[in-house]
């Protein structure tokens, strides 16, 4: 059929209308905001347990603009003056950040929302020692607080004798070492005065050119900061910064790992061709594939992961091969030749391409959202750059194309490569080699840590924790998920939780917890706290009345109690709402999150959710670390059935010669392993997920090689698609990410193997007959 330029020339055509609407999508989508940076849309779904990630996502949605800065001084008017120059610099960067709300006006909407419902309201510690107390200490208590300043008071002394309502609010800011001094947020702590200045981010939180606004705005504002008062500090944390970070890494990622790789192909063209038209042509083969398969991944999925471009912007190092092929077959043939030469080879390339798609769908069987796409994106991407060479070579492939000294001297090598035999010196380096991979293998290790999915900058992280260490701030990882039948339920499982909590609290195992219950106790718990108070009250007020002959004066609440939708509709409860998730799936949910968690309690504080109903421990960190551990042994179960698969389609294409194509692939697994083992290389998820993507470019060698046996075109092209495969993949291993960076080194390692082992397994050729001299 590709005999006749006719057919050709519809092909292209054809090819090209498509190619339109792709260059038409193209645009829509980077004027769109479709590019996703959270780790956890790689995780499965169903494994992330849905409504464990509806509160972490909730969790993350409700900081997701948020930006915390802490500026210190060593004294409280250099600490203002500093805070005051930090926030005249932020000034000009309206259009990037804005100042949070949060203000004294706040706190007096906060104790006026309260004071209706100050009799119901009683932290555990309040309620032990109103339960526990005699009348005379009730009386102590109540002249005692009937001295102090009037100011020291939130409320009049004959309504609240005990000084409850006020005692409430102090736990309340127990949660937290910030108060405020002089209008401003202020903390003490690591010998320094700070002041505590939230912010919220106005911008995208990432943009696809690399920049980092929000980070420079700081930057510049900290230079400002540190020209004024040279001894002070300025620390910022928040989620903008993060994926600001991350986006700007995956920006350079992609220029180092894509225009490297491009460059490298190029040159490699060039020296191969001399020409100029193959470096065109296959530049072009590589930019359709990443155009198209950009466009179906966007199309299948809602976003496309900034990992799955910089996974993607190795395709560059493996879409090429085909165009390799061509040519290095095209060269030296006449023009109008070409598409024989095209017709074949389509056998071969039909072939590679049919496992290469297999490796890189095999990546999609397993449930990651995240390697789905990266397989979609991959497995596109290769067909795309495949039907460019189909459609677009032929009719654009004009001219004669010379064989080149530098073509010539590659082909000659195949002719010098050994083969394999079991014999002789060979025979003792195999046994060597043999043991060596053995002994390797027996010495491996694993690594499955959630961490390697992350990469932040580590003065990002380093800031993040000293702010973490200054307000104690709660963390997202390890926390306490409460259900129940009804919101009221929850709160009632939530006190019996608090109520556990309270004496790691008092031993300092714990610095503190946050839970919504200490802001909207349950209804019975309200009732129970009103009746204490009262009792508490009046046996005050009896002593009193003994002692000073003062009348009781009833202190004024509400009828009824606070409800759940009261508190929810009102602003009050904006700091702690996201913790509440509410109705999901026919059950209400809430978080209780833990302040100041070292990592050697958790098994301890993990305990005391044992024997509470519907209260269950749940450490992000633990579950999504054992779920790539797992999801390691299924992925590898899923590259054994690979080998098998592919080795089926060699068998139909080659019989009993199939092995030839195949072994080198297993064997360059397998001493790649030994290697990690010898080196003390732990293996993890990603490296399995090299071996199967090895598995489908390695065959790929074997696949030519068996096709032309002894046609130097086809080790040409073999040569140059090795060494820019590894040029490309081998760039993964400079990846900041450290999944990245073990698929990186695999592929390195596999690919150099692999490509230097397959000549070993040619066949040999077949004996010349000979002709005695009585026939001739």
């Amino acid at each position: 059929m590709l005999t006749r330029p006719v057919v050709s020339r519809w092909l292209a055509l054809i090819w090209a209308g498509l190619m339109l609407l792709v260059v038409v999508d193209q645009f829509h989508f980077w004027q769109s905001s479709r590019l996703d940076t959270d780790v956890l849309a790689l995780l499965p779904p169903d494994e992330q347990q849905p409504v464990i990630d509806a509160i972490t996502r909730k969790l993350t949605d409700e900081n997701g603009r948020q930006l915390v800065l802490l500026v210190g001084a060593k004294d409280w008017a250099q600490t203002r003056k500093a805070a005051s120059v930090l926030r005249e610099s932020l000034a000009s960067q309206a259009a990037l950040l804005q100042p949070a709300e949060l203000n004294a006006g706040s706190v007096d909407a906060a104790l006026a929302f309260y004071k209706p419902w100050r009799d119901r309201l009683l932290s555990p510690g309040q309620r032990q020692r109103l339960q526990d107390a005699t009348p005379e200490q009730l009386k102590s208590m109540a002249l005692m607080r009937l001295y102090q300043p009037a100011s020291a008071s939130l409320t009049d002394w004959r309504q609240d004798p005990l000084g409850s309502w006020q005692d409430w609010w102090i736990a309340r800011g127990g949660e937290s070492d910030v108060r405020l001094r002089d209008g401003d947020l202020w903390l003490n702590g690591q010998g320094q005065e700070w002041i505590l200045m939230p912010y919220e981010s106005r911008s995208a939180a990432f943009a696809v050119s690399g920049a980092a606004p929000l980070t420079e705005a700081l930057n510049l504002a900290r230079l400002a900061v540190a020209h004024a008062l040279p001894d002070s500090r300025v620390l910022a944390a928040g989620v903008p910064l993060y994926a600001e970070a991350a986006a700007a890494q995956a920006n350079d990622e992609m220029s180092t790992i894509g225009l490297g790789s491009l460059l490298a192909v190029l040159l490699l063209v060039w020296l191969a061709f001399r020409s100029i038209r193959p470096i065109l042509l296959v530049g072009l083969s590589l930019l359709v594939g990443c155009a198209v398969a950009l466009s179906v991944t966007a199309l299948l999925f809602d976003k496309v992961h900034l990992l799955t471009l910089v996974f993607g912007s190795s395709l560059v190092g493996v879409a090429e091969d085909y165009g390799f092929h061509y040519f290095s077959a095209r060269q030296g043939k006449a023009e109008h030749q070409k598409y024989n030469v095209l017709r074949a080879l389509l056998p071969g390339l039909f072939l590679a391409l049919a496992t290469s798609v297999l490796a890189y769908l095999t990546l999609g069987i397993a449930p990651f959202p995240g390697l789905q796409q990266m397989a979609v994106f991959s497995a596109t991407g290769l067909c795309a750059a495949f039907l460019t060479v189909l459609c677009w070579f032929p009719s654009l492939d004009r001219g004669p194309l010379v064989q080149t000294p530098f073509a010539s001297k590659v082909a000659d090598i195949l002719q010098r490569w050994p083969r394999l035999q079991f014999r002789g010196r060979q025979a003792l380096v195999i046994a060597v080699i043999s043991l060596l991979t053995v002994v390797g293998l027996l010495r491996l290790d694993s690594q499955d840590d959630i961490r390697q999915l992350y990469s932040a900058p580590k003065a990002l992280l380093t800031e993040q924790i000293a702010i973490n260490q200054l307000l104690g701030l709660p963390s997202p990882a390890q926390f306490f998920l409460v259900q129940g039948d009804s919101a009221e339920q929850v709160l009632i499982h939530e006190a019996a939780l608090t109520a556990k909590l309270e004496p790691l609290v008092a031993q300092g195992t714990l610095r503190g917890y946050r839970a919504v219950s200490d802001w909207i106790p349950a209804l019975a718990v309200q009732a129970e706290n009103r009746a204490l108070t009262q009792k508490a009250d009046a046996a005050a007020w009896k002593a009193i009345e003994d002692a000073t002959g003062q009348a009781h004066v009833p202190a004024p609440s509400a009828s009824d109690a606070l409800s759940p939708e009261v508190w929810f509709a009102s602003p009050v409860s904006a700091a702690i709402r996201a913790q509440w998730l509410g109705a999901f799936q026919g059950q209400h949910y809430s978080v209780m999150l833990l302040r100041g968690l070292p990592a050697k309690e958790l098994r301890t504080v993990a305990d005391v959710a044992l024997g509470l109903q519907g209260v269950q421990w749940v450490n992000r960190t633990e579950q999504i670390s054992g779920l790539m551990a797992r999801y390691r042994f299924v992925m590898a179960g899923y590259l054994a059935v690979g080998y098998v698969a592919v080795l089926l389609v060699l068998l139909w294409r080659f019989r009993r010669q199939a092995w030839r194509a195949w072994m080198p692939t297993l064997l360059g697994s397998l001493m790649t392993l030994a290697i990690f083992g010898w080196t003390g290389q732990p293996i993890q998820l990603f490296t399995v997920l090299a071996l199967l993507l090895l598995l489908g470019m390695g065959v790929d060698y074997g696949i030519f090689l068996l096709e032309h046996p002894e046609d130097g075109s086809a080790w040409v092209a073999v040569a140059l698609a090795g060494v820019s495969t590894l040029l490309s993949f081998g760039l993964l291993a400079l990846s900041a990410t450290p999944a990245l960076r073990a698929f990186g080194l695999t592929m390195l390692l596999g690919e150099v193997l692999v490509w230097v082992l397959t000549p070993f397994f040619r066949p040999f050729p077949p004996p010349v007959p000979t002709v005695s001299p009585s026939h001739a």
